[in-house]
């Protein structure tokens, strides 16, 4: 092949990939609208629009601007974040079920909320009068040093004894068993309100948000989203092998720590704060892959877009399928997640790139 049909294929390859983006991208957009407007409460595009542009009804502004816009730009953010944290963890590990939910982040925010519901007396059984009743986002602090003292633990065991990325997979799964039987332990000695409480926690619920949380998602995300671009070539080395990057100039444990922790970090920030979603940092990169390939440079930024229209379809399907019962997000997101991922193996995504 001569270097101009080389140079042609490279461009033919690039522009497909951008169309997909470009695409995906519209499809998120309009799946916005549709959202603004499907819900118990109908309202058309029309009024949307007006609604938005502060020249509509009283009843429809506050529905849109209180309930429906926080929802949306939550379900974006957390599937943005889960799956930027799923395709970071899948490419430094090495392992193409590395996530959030396998490595025990998720499960380690559901223990640090239940001791804040319970042990802590944050819970609304009032039955226990902490002096932390008062603290703003105490539960969703709580959850995050959960899920953050998970990733810790992991790091502290792999530095330790030098554990190879399968090995961490396996602490992962470990830790989060333990987790689970920490959580299970508490709601056995908790009241029937406690119990409640922290079941409700861990369903998952974007809305859950208000505009304040919203904006500390945003300064975690988006710092981490550019940290993950500007080393989207050394990915590309990392997952050829710790031999081939450390060959091209990639320093592989420092890089595979810092991408481990800023994963971590996000899937804490949008558990803690939404509660436990599972699967859409699993399965988005790998639908992502079928459609554009495993180079990172294209991979990272679609598998994003993907993981928020995923999310946001569930949230769309939670408010609209029962309504004007809402349901849970992080429910519907396992009835789809679990499905969708069983057809991938059995197409042959697992792990394709």
């Amino acid at each position: 092949m001569s270097s101009r049909s080389t140079i042609e294929a490279y461009k033919a390859y690039t522009y497909r990939r951008k169309v997909m983006f470009f695409t995906l991208a519209l499809g998120l957009m309009a799946m916005v609208f549709v959202s603004l407007s499907v819900g118990s409460f109908q309202v058309n595009l029309s009024d949307a629009f007006a609604a938005l542009l502060g020249r509509s009804d009283d009843v429809t502004s506050t529905i849109l601007w209180r309930i429906r816009l926080p929802r949306i730009i939550g379900a974006v953010l957390a599937g943005w974040g889960l799956a930027m944290g799923g395709v970071a963890m899948q490419c430094i590990l090495h392992n193409p079920l590395a996530s959030p939910y396998t490595l025990g982040v998720s499960q380690g925010a559901a223990f640090g909320a239940a001791v804040a519901l319970v042990i802590l007396g944050l819970g609304p059984s009032g039955k226990n009068e902490s002096f932390l009743a008062g603290l703003p986002w105490g539960v969703s602090m709580f959850a995050f040093l959960g899920a953050f003292a998970s990733t810790w633990l992991i790091l502290f065991l792999s530095q330790r004894r030098r554990l190879s990325p399968e090995a961490i997979v396996l602490s992962g799964v470990a830790l989060s068993a333990l987790a689970t039987s920490g959580t299970m332990m508490i709601q056995y000695f908790a009241s029937d309100i406690e119990v409640a409480s922290i079941v409700f926690w861990t369903f998952g619920d974007v809305g859950r948000a208000s505009w304040n949380e919203l904006l500390l998602m945003v300064l975690f995300i988006v710092p981490a989203s550019l940290f993950f671009l500007l080393n989207r070539w050394n990915m590309n080395a990392l997952a050829a092998g710790d031999d081939v990057a450390k060959s091209l100039g990639v320093n592989a444990e420092r890089l595979r720590k810092m991408s481990l922790i800023i994963a971590a970090l996000i899937a804490a920030v949008a558990v803690a704060t939404f509660g436990v979603i599972g699967f859409v940092g699993l399965v988005a990169p790998h639908i992502t892959r079928r459609l554009v390939g495993g180079d990172h440079r294209h991979l990272l930024p679609q598998s994003c877009v993907v993981g928020a229209l995923i999310l946001l379809c569930a949230d769309t399907a939670a408010r609209s399928v029962m309504a004007p019962i809402v349901l849970p997000v992080g429910i519907v997101t396992s009835f789809m997640g679990a499905p969708l991922f069983l057809y991938l193996l059995m197409k042959g995504g697992y792990g394709k790139s």
